[in-house]
Formats: structure tokens, C-alpha cells, sequence
């Protein structure tokens, strides 16, 4: 089976090509080629199928072999290797609400429904930024899903570890939890991250954020991803907080968020209430595994 190892600014996948590979069992094939010891070494694998909605489908599974709705770095990588491997030809330009023009447009079906990519160039023809339109947050508690008996999920206090703390949860098509702090360098995430993601307020547990705001425009945040444990980066989780960053009236509507493995720029737009979410997409190697 033929490979191609990526990333989003850190958040690593093996890719496959479904155009051209058959795989029979994703979630099994995800725990073994992930492992950073025995395997290519990744955060899960992405699998590029044909699509009968778009362009192309991404199927995301995290290391722990559970499959996941929606990736927003992943996404990224997967319109950069089907343009840059010609599997389908690109729709033209791409506007994102008039202000930003973009050379090449693609349409990617996800868990979270069909959404719309630009996608730039660079001297050597293959593409250096990819722009996505994320689609528009959840917001109701039932719908994310969070075990609320409210209208809203901003702002809610809970207990971990005897320790009291406050989240906003929002959905981009996979759930997330945002806690605001002081020094985000300081959170023992890797103690108290799983302990949120299962968590008896999230049935389908919770990517969790935690999120230090710099300016009105700017916040630095580290990630717990749900499956797969602490990541460099995760695209979806910057859309939420920068939802959640707005909604608790910390953050304006389009900032910088500063993760481990880069920067993200990000734009919750009033016209459409959609979140757009612009940045890079590496392609590391190539490979083959002996299945």
C-alpha cells in the first residue's frame, strides 16, 4: 500500500489514495500505522476517496482507530495532495466574502458535509496555502453534543480533579471544549485532558482546548485531540476557540491563533456565519506499507 505522510503545522496523517488503494479495515489499519514506534508514526490516518457530492471524500481515523468527523488541518492536506497529484482539476478561483482571492478552488466532502477550499500556489506550481470555508459553528448544547439542559453551553462551570474550572463548547462538525487561562504553558495537559474528553457532560467525548488570549485579535492555545491524545495543532479546535474567544467577549471576530506547531489565521464572518481558517499543509514523504 502506497502512503504519503503530511501535516498541518504539526498535526501529522498518513494519507492514502483511494483512487488507486482498496483498504478493507481503516480503523485497524489507523491503530498500527500510527503507532510512533512500530508504524510511519502519525495523529491517525486520512483516507482520500472519490466522492459522489465533491471533488474528492476525506475519512479521518485517530490513532486509537476511532473514526472522526472532521479535521480541519487534515482537510487542508487533502486539497493540497489532490491538487498538487492532479486527482481532480480545480474549479478556478475562490473568494472568501470579496476581500481575499484565491487562485484555485476545490469542494471536499467531510463528516461535516461538503466545504469549499482555496487553495495558492508557489514558485515550484504546488500549493503553499490553503484557505477553508469550516461552515458555520453549533452552538446548541444538544446538537454538539453536551449533556446541558440549557440554550447555550458559554461559560459553564465544571468540576475536574476537585479543581473548578469554566468551558464554552462548540461544535465544527466535531465537538470541543475551550477553557480560558492565564498561562496556558502551565496546564498539566497531559494529566488533565483525558479527563475532560470523557467527561459525563460530552456522550460523544470532546476535543479540549485550552486557550490563552494575547490581544483582541490574537491567542495562544494547546490541544488535547479526543483519540489521539496531545497534538501540535488542530484546525477545527482554533476555529472553536476563536468562536468561543468571540462569544465570551475576549476576542474579536477575525485573529491569529498561535498553536504549538504554527499559526492560524481565522475569520467568523457576520455575512454568512461561516468560520474561515487560512494556513499551510506539508507533504512530507512517500512510502510503502507492507499490508
Amino acid at each position: 500500500m502506497r502512503f504519503t505522510k503530511m501535516h498541518g503545522l504539526g498535526n501529522d496523517y498518513v494519507y492514502v489514495n483511494c483512487f488507486k488503494e482498496d483498504i478493507k479495515d481503516p480503523s485497524s489499519l489507523a491503530q498500527k500505522i500510527s503507532d510512533r514506534h512500530f508504524g510511519v508514526g502519525s495523529d491517525g490516518l486520512i483516507l482520500i476517496t472519490p466522492s459522489e457530492k465533491a471533488d474528492v471524500r476525506m475519512r479521518i481515523f485517530n490513532a486509537d482507530g476511532s473514526e472522526a468527523e472532521m479535521c480541519g488541518n487534515g482537510l487542508r492536506c487533502v486539497a493540497k495532495y489532490t491538487l498538487d497529484h492532479k486527482l481532480v482539476e480545480s474549479k478556478g478561483t475562490f473568494s472568501l466574502s470579496g476581500d481575499q482571492q484565491f487562485e484555485h478552488s476545490l469542494d471536499i466532502e467531510t463528516g461535516n458535509g461538503v466545504l469549499k477550499v482555496g487553495l495558492e500556489t508557489g514558485v515550484d506550481a504546488k500549493v503553499s496555502e490553503v484557505c477553508v470555508n469550516m461552515g458555520q459553528p453549533i452552538l446548541t448544547p444538544r446538537e454538539i453534543p453536551v449533556d446541558l439542559d440549557e440554550d447555550s453551553a458559554v461559560n459553564v462551570p465544571i468540576a475536574i480533579n476537585e479543581q473548578k474550572l469554566n468551558f464554552s463548547a462548540v461544535s465544527m462538525g466535531n465537538p470541543h471544549a475551550v477553557f480560558f487561562c492565564d498561562d496556558v504553558d502551565g496546564i498539566d495537559l497531559e494529566t488533565i485532558g483525558p479527563m475532560i474528553e470523557t467527561h459525563r457532560f460530552f456522550p460523544n467525548r470532546v476535543n479540549v482546548h485550552f486557550v490563552q488570549v494575547l490581544s483582541r485579535n490574537e491567542f495562544k492555545m494547546r490541544t488535547w485531540e479526543r483519540g489521539s491524545g496531545i497534538t501540535l495543532a488542530c484546525g477545527t479546535g482554533a476555529c472553536a476557540c476563536a468562536v468561543a474567544a468571540f462569544l465570551n467577549g475576549l476576542c474579536e471576530r477575525k485573529c491569529r491563533a498561535n498553536l504549538p506547531g504554527g499559526a492560524l489565521m481565522l475569520d467568523w464572518l457576520e455575512a454568512d456565519n461561516c468560520v474561515y481558517m487560512t494556513g499551510s499543509a506539508t507533504e512530507v514523504f512517500e512510502g510503502d506499507w507492507p499490508d
